[in-house]
């Protein structure tokens, strides 16, 4: 069975924690300040952005000190009597053997929706009176709902790590899987990752899924995203969904293309939907979702791109009925795009040389690729008098010539 690699590899201490070690230092001592007596901030804000290691340093930190961690996702307490019900109680009772307690209220962003019904009024109210530590996380701690609260917290911000210090942290994951990986590689993913620790390790896995080494050319071809919804979560999405609606958000949080998400969606589908009706219905669906993206091509009619994406993501989605859950399954980057992304450059020099026998030959730049190239490349290989009379013919320059005097056939 799979494990996922963010959780499989996760700090348990704060020694492995990636970067941070100021945050993390003035963290450890407000906590272990409880222990001589109650601090004058009793709540501790830790922001910062999304998957550098906030959470898991409270967690950590709990490791270290040995203390019960009471930890739930604040977007799931939204309300005053929900908020209170959990952080209220947690925070008032020691655990059940006399130990130290640290209660955590995870993305406290997710409380601040129409949903929030006196969910932050609540939180400040535990803040204000709390008798363990409690700790709360956020993305952003100067959101204007959080004016208020954020006088009766410690802030600590956290920040993205260095490239060097995600680089150190995905050399060690690569220790433990025991893959080979080059420095450039690693410093790659680090940097297209935007230094955000989590991603680059979902990166790391899935391109290095089933290798045991990892170059720069095995990840060269990997685009720069956004990483607010990275193409991990569109895969999600699609797959998971229980609603059409739900599936067709998919296409609104998409940082590719249409073509590239079909693509992503055509190479995962026999992974993530493992009966074969449930399959069947789902390449149907891509098929149709297919003639489609070839209609649209034919005729640059692009109102019918609304069917090619209620295909691939609502048709794909409702063909899941009988496949079971079994664990967490890797989302795979498409092999077409990584095949594409190997054979740029000679793809761009076929095209460049066609162009020249387009002008001489008064054809298609497709038919002098297509049907005239294989031609000059053999009389390349095998006739040097000739090579020269055609190079100066076609006005080929040395690179032109090195690449059709060496191709394979």
């Amino acid at each position: 069975m799979y494990a996922a690699w963010t959780v499989k590899h996760k700090p348990r201490t704060l020694s492995t924690v990636v970067g941070n070690r100021e945050a993390i230092e003035k963290f450890r001592s407000w906590v272990e300040s409880w222990s001589k007596r109650v601090p004058k901030k009793r709540a501790a804000f830790l922001y910062g952005p999304p998957g550098i290691g906030k959470t898991v340093c409270v967690e950590a930190l709990a490791h270290d000190l040995n203390m019960e961690l009471v930890e739930k996702n604040a977007s799931d307490y939204r309300t005053a009597e929900r908020v209170q019900r959990f952080a209220g109680l947690a925070s008032q009772y020691g655990t059940l053997f006399g130990g130290r307690r640290l209660v955590l209220l995870d993305e406290l962003d997710g409380v601040t929706g129409t949903a929030d019904r006196g969910g932050i009024r609540a939180v400040i109210a535990v803040a204000k009176d709390a008798q363990c530590p409690l700790v709360l996380i956020a993305n952003n701690a100067y959101n204007p709902r959080f004016a208020t609260l954020r006088r009766h917290c410690l802030l600590i911000e956290f920040k993205r790590p260095t490239t060097l210090q995600v680089i150190k942290y995905l050399k060690r994951v690569c220790a433990g899987e025991k893959i080979e990986a080059e420095e450039r590689a690693l410093k790659f993913i680090a940097e297209r990752s935007g230094r955000d620790v989590r991603s680059a390790v979902n990166d790391l896995q899935a391109l290095a899924q089933g290798r045991d080494r990892l170059t720069y050319e095995n990840v060269a071809w990997l685009s720069s995203r956004d990483r607010k919804e990275v193409i991990f979560s569109v895969m999600k999405t699609i797959f998971y969904s229980r609603s059409c609606a739900e599936a067709k958000r998919a296409v609104d949080i998409a940082d590719v293309d249409s073509d590239m998400l079909f693509q992503w969606v055509y190479e995962n589908a026999p992974y993530q939907l493992t009966h074969p009706s449930d399959l069947a219905k789902a390449m149907e669906a891509l098929s149709q979702a297919d003639l489609y993206r070839g209609r649209i091509r034919r005729t640059q009619n692009w109102k019918l791109m609304r069917y090619v994406y209620d295909f691939m993501t609502a048709g794909v989605a409702m063909a899941r009925e009988k496949t079971k859950p079994s664990g967490w399954v890797p989302y795979r980057f498409p092999q077409r795009i990584r095949w594409l992304g190997r054979t740029k450059g000679e793809r761009q020099m076929k095209s460049a040389i066609g162009m020249k026998i387009k002008r001489k030959c008064h054809v298609s730049s497709i038919v002098a690729v297509k049907e005239i190239l294989p031609y000059i490349r053999i009389i390349f290989e095998n006739n040097p008098q000739m090579r020269a009379g055609i190079t100066k013919w076609l006005d080929l320059d040395d690179t032109m010539v090195e690449y059709l005097t060496h191709a394979k056939t």
